[in-house]
């Protein structure tokens, strides 16, 4: 099932990682929650993430979360310490909590991290009762999720409890997609190419991920599928043609073309420079969409959240 998870990560970075907000669950502490700024915004009345505008997801009813903080690719754009967590050393492998208690302890998490706002004058009571209910997990927080080798019965767990799931994955384990059916699969696609792919992901798994972009064509009415560009200016906004190709062999439910975001780890990596604009990252997006429809592949855009710098493209 593609590379091996090992433990490989220092005491102190794992602090770093509490500091800056993750909660990690389970006996094994493999698995982490996270409350996004826009749960506490929803909470609030001030506003729903991107994923409510697109897919109706409420934000305060959604839980962040990850069975897996490890992952086998090193992103230049990732906003993670790269450093922290290694697949596929020499070190003890890890040992991997059941499915079930990844799920109980993160719904404990999240009902822990959000009573402090039950007593705020700002948040809304029915909002609040509602947030104490959570429909959603966005198997997405950190690290690769198919790394995890019970995602299948994790994402069947948080469905025996009437939740939906959004699994995003970087498409380097597409055994594992072809197994999972979650209500949203998110593959990543941030390269046209092998060489701009090795460049951006310091990784060498282009012909898994090609191979991916196939296994969504083929779970088409099965789950919703979506492929996510992040852009990183002066790296990838390039070829919109040979991306409209890639994107033909998974022929997706929607694409989701994205700036990368100047936050978190990454700025020791790229400068502010590499964050496009939204109207470049909605430029971008209307080449590629051109791109398909000359091939005979009928997408537009039909969506944009400017403060997130995202556009949607979808199928007809």
């Amino acid at each position: 099932m593609g590379p091996r998870a090992t433990l490989n990560y220092a005491e102190e970075t794992l602090k770093t990682l509490e500091r800056q907000g993750y909660h990690f669950v389970g006996t094994h502490k493999h698995s982490a929650v996270k409350t996004c700024l826009w749960l506490r915004k929803s909470l609030r009345d001030e506003g729903n993430c991107y994923k409510g505008k697109f897919y109706g997801i409420c934000a305060h009813r959604c839980v962040q979360m990850t069975p897996s903080i490890f992952c086998n690719q090193r992103c230049v754009h990732c906003w993670r310490p790269l450093e922290a967590f290694t697949v596929g050393t020499d070190e003890e492998p890890v040992v991997w909590d059941p499915p079930e208690e990844i799920v109980e302890e993160s719904l404990k998490e999240q009902m822990r991290l959000i009573s402090g706002f039950k007593g705020s004058e700002k948040t809304r009571k029915d909002v609040f009762a509602e947030a104490s209910a959570p429909k959603h997990a966005a198997i997405s927080l950190i690290g690769e999720p198919t790394l995890y080798p019970h995602l299948k019965e994790l994402i069947q767990e948080f469905k025996s409890r009437d939740m939906t799931t959004f699994v995003v994955s970087n498409g380097t384990i597409p055994e594992v997609l072809r197994e999972i059916r979650p209500y949203q699969l998110y593959v990543s696609l941030n390269a046209p190419d092998e060489a701009t792919y090795r460049k951006a992901a310091n990784a060498q798994y282009w012909s898994r991920i090609k191979e991916s972009l196939d296994v969504l064509r083929q779970l088409k009415g099965q789950t919703r599928r979506v492929i996510r560009i992040t852009c990183i200016d002066g790296l990838n906004m390039i070829n919109p043609a040979s991306y409209a190709e890639l994107l033909a062999r998974a022929n997706p439910d929607f694409i989701e073309v994205k700036a990368y975001m100047h936050i978190g780890y990454s700025r020791k990596r790229l400068t502010r420079a590499a964050m496009p604009s939204h109207a470049r990252v909605k430029q971008f997006a209307r080449e590629i969409a051109d791109a398909l429809t000359a091939s005979g592949f009928a997408y537009k855009i039909t969506d944009e959240s400017e403060i997130s710098r995202v556009v949607l493209i979808s199928a007809l």
